[in-house]
């Protein structure tokens, strides 16, 4: 307890030296021989170091009858492997005084281990396992499947208003495999066989799809010389990694339903179809979320909450897909409010941006917002290594961890203008109207 007491001490120290350093992010990337994309960033403030591998599978690569593969594996990497006992790894880097933890996305699974940097050599060693010798048996896949299909209960099912993201997703999406959840489908899991888990295992967990980034406390060609040793002989798969190709076609005509819920307060939720993260149009839809929605001084709050009281909460944000994407408008109406008021009210706001450019000093706030953003994303050792990270995985730039503010202080009032116009219209979004069971 001691050692990870340590630890976060020093994280928090790291946190607030970096913010008065230079915001230029140096680092060094290359490729293994069998396709393992590297990034290395050093830092010696605190002897700490953050290991990570992103593997370029999530949900997206699944098949539609076995949904929930990817976030599955998140869960198995962590049962054992050939080396590692079943049920120890976590205790290992618990034992030695680190945390860890993993997360999975439509487009990609995340890991990472945060240790003291005299510890280096543990965290890679670690990671090479579950890339080569992860246990993939019987037992393993026994334990996560109950594991799994009781975390979709818990998440989506009995949790009100978490059964969005599968009501929206299932509706917006036609053709692209956004079109199911992260989380997947019980029944999907639990008819997997041990069979197609080790396929998906064979097919995505390969130095050829993946990213090792490590960060902090390091040694360059020290480092480079443990990667090697740990990494240097995995096979790389002579198979074509799948990528899905479906297009989802744009969208003429809205989608509206009623879910009924769980729940004692109603609310609505909008979701409009929007360009894939990396594009000129997304950084301007992102932009015009945070005018609505970003702060008590938003758009929406001040008028929704603040002046109309017609919201008790409001919010709105896009998701930063691979693919072409959507942007949510959520909200939870005052007692007597009708969700029909609400949601006429949330179109007048966006009609209003279609119409009419922002103030310069809204956009000026805007860019000051995003700036102070990417200031305090860059602060600690594992929002650096995560950056490089899904950079390089998605746009094949890990530099964008200092050039992409760039492209958010380059969006204009027009152009916010313009995407409210182009992606914003209702014949490009599904509506639901969430209501207690009670009034079904």
């Amino acid at each position: 307890m001691k050692h990870k007491q340590f630890i976060t001490l020093l994280l928090f120290l790291f946190s607030i030296s970096v913010v008065a350093q230079s915001n230029k992010i140096e680092f060094e990337e290359y490729d293994l021989d069998n396709g393992l994309h590297v990034i290395l960033h050093q830092d010696n403030s605190f002897p700490l170091v953050v290991v990570t591998i992103t593997y370029h599978v999530g949900s997206k690569n699944e098949k539609p009858n076995r949904t929930g593969f990817a976030h599955f594996f998140e869960h198995l990497m962590f049962e054992g492997s050939e080396n590692i006992a079943r049920g120890e790894y976590s205790k290992i880097v618990d034992k030695a005084g680190g945390t860890l933890n993993a997360n999975t996305t439509w487009d990609r699974t995340y890991f990472y281990e945060i240790l003291s940097s005299n510890q280096l050599e543990l965290g890679l060693w670690l990671e090479s396992e579950r890339m080569l010798h992860l246990y993939v048996d019987s037992i393993g896949v026994a334990t996560q499947k109950k594991v799994v299909t009781e975390e979709i209960k818990q998440r989506e099912d009995n949790q009100p208003y978490m059964s969005f993201q599968r009501e929206i997703s299932k509706r917006a999406y036609k053709v692209h495999p956004y079109q199911w959840t992260v989380l997947g489908r019980a029944d999907h899991i639990m008819a997997a066989t041990d069979s197609d888990y080790k396929e998906f295992y064979d097919s995505f967990y390969v130095p050829n799809n993946a990213v090792l980034t490590i960060v902090g406390d390091i040694d360059f060609e020290e480092t480079k010389t443990l990667v090697e040793k740990y990494y240097g002989d995995i096979p790389k798969s002579e198979n074509e990694i799948y990528r899905p190709s479906a297009i989802e076609p744009i969208k003429h005509e809205e989608v509206r339903d009623t879910v009924y819920d769980n729940i004692q307060l109603p609310a609505v939720f909008q979701a409009y179809h929007t360009p894939k993260s990396g594009t000129k149009d997304f950084y301007a839809v992102d932009m015009l979320a945070t005018l609505l929605s970003g702060g008590e001084s938003s758009r929406l709050y001040k008028t929704l909450v603040d002046k109309k009281q017609l919201a008790m909460q409001v919010m709105s944000f896009p998701f930063p897909y691979e693919d072409a994407g959507l942007a949510y408008a959520i909200a939870l109406p005052n007692m007597g409010v009708e969700l029909s008021d609400l949601e006429a009210a949330i179109d007048e706001e966006v009609i209003k941006l279609q119409n009419e450019l922002i103030s310069d000093q809204e956009l000026q706030k805007l860019k000051n917002q995003y700036e102070a953003n990417h200031v305090n994303g860059n602060a600690s050792l594992e929002n650096r290594a995560y950056n490089l990270a899904i950079n390089y995985t998605f746009h094949k730039d890990a530099n964008l961890i200092n050039t992409e503010i760039d492209k958010f202080l380059a969006v204009s009032k027009e152009d916010i203008m313009r995407v409210a116009k182009e992606y914003f219209r209702k014949d490009n979004r599904v509506v639901l109207y969430y209501l207690p069971k009670s009034q079904q």
